[in-house]
């Protein structure tokens, strides 16, 4: 399974904004610490503050931070609703699938038990957890704050 760049960034923020924990970054110091395009993170920002993530501050001196603690956000949430569909293979999706082998195929089975492992793995950790290594990212990255 491959998640989109999307879903990558929007933890990214989400690490982003843990890590400062006071005060408001902007959209331009995150893509700059990443070196990710202002473009791209204006719809991840979007879409975090949309779901409730993140809080954005207008005007002068504005920016965004966390919208909810950190322990209040599950990473395996996060990539459920950042990912367009989470269907690994064609015969997933009810609506797409001209596989005509899927009525005896057991693939699709492995392929499922293998998923849900997956999302229960994500499920199991919050951004507070990711956050253990902030010092470290913070000297990587070197976020203001």
């Amino acid at each position: 399974m491959r998640l989109t760049a999307f879903s990558d960034y929007n933890l990214r923020v989400l690490m982003y904004l843990g890590m400062r924990r006071e005060g408001l970054a902007t959209i331009a110091e995150i893509a700059a610490a990443y070196g990710i395009s202002e473009n791209h993170l204006m719809k991840v920002v979007h879409f975090l503050a949309r779901q409730g993530y993140v809080e954005t501050v207008r005007g002068r001196g504005g920016g965004l931070r966390l919208a909810r603690a950190a322990e209040r956000i599950s990473v395996g949430e996060v990539v459920r609703r950042a990912e367009e569909s989470v269907a690994l293979v064609e015969c997933f999706d009810g609506g797409r699938n001209e596989c005509n082998i899927e009525p005896a195929c057991l693939l699709k089975g492995v392929f499922k038990k293998a998923a849900d492992a997956f999302f229960a793995e994500l499920d199991r950790h919050t951004l507070a957890d990711l956050l253990r290594a902030a010092p470290r990212m913070a000297r990587l990255l070197n976020p203001a704050g």
